[in-house]
């Protein structure tokens, strides 16, 4: 079995409700749980809440796949991570350990269905364990050391162009794939030899600000339509 997983608490601060506040008129929920929903390689979609008022407007969406699981307040507190509420429905769900695990962000509304049944298709064909969606980022990067900076990923004094730069892989934070047993075992969305399913780079920008909410509603009538 294939579950989808979208954890959404109704604490948000930075934007009260925000898994509920309306994004190109629908709820920001709306736009993954329809994803994982028509995605044809997921056969279940769990939405995790602790939110009356989100279960409301969840159950309203009437998507065949989707149910709630009601997630307990210690684990959609600020301080809560992601991990706590996937192993709270992992520890509870009775699922066989083989079963596919597909983490979806609310937060991140760019994600269609032919994007997870893409990233299903690569990560049966190899021999990851896990995969996460990253965008290519080709900037320059350095790092703090020593009150000093230095290069992460290229030599100043020989810089490349961008057309011959590898850059680098940012996690976008819309899925990730890991089977249950690793999950429960290594309590992380990532394990073992880790792979990677690209996206474009409009979908880095996740919902997490005011600004972000602004770009990404530009960003999805150009190209979601």
């Amino acid at each position: 079995m294939n579950i989808a997983f979208i954890p959404v608490r109704g604490g948000s601060k930075s934007i009260p409700l925000k898994n509920i506040k309306f994004l190109n008129g629908r709820p920001l929920v709306y736009w993954t749980a329809k994803a994982a929903n028509n995605a044809g390689y997921i056969d279940k979609v769990v939405i995790a809440t602790d939110s009356d008022e989100i279960k409301k407007t969840v159950l309203s969406f009437e998507f065949p796949k989707v149910e709630i699981y009601n997630r307990k307040p210690e684990n959609a507190s600020d301080t809560s991570s992601t991990e706590s509420t996937m192993l709270e429905y992992l520890d509870s769900a009775n699922l066989n350990g083989e079963d596919l695990f597909f983490l979806i962000q609310a937060t991140s509304p760019m994600l269609r269905a032919e994007d997870i049944d893409g990233m299903y298709e690569k990560f049966v064909k190899t021999e990851y364990d896990s995969m996460f969606t990253g965008v290519r980022e080709k900037q320059f990067h350095w790092r703090f050391e020593n009150f000093e900076v230095v290069p992460v990923n290229y030599n100043y004094k020989n810089r490349p162009r961008r057309q011959d730069f590898e850059g680098l892989i940012a996690e976008n934070g819309a899925c990730y794939i890991n089977l249950v047993k690793n999950i429960l075992k290594d309590k992380c969305r990532l394990s073992g030899k880790i792979g990677v399913y690209e996206l474009p780079a409009y979908t880095s920008y996740e919902i997490d600000e005011e600004d972000d909410w602004i770009i990404v509603e530009e960003l999805m009538k150009r190209f979601n339509g």
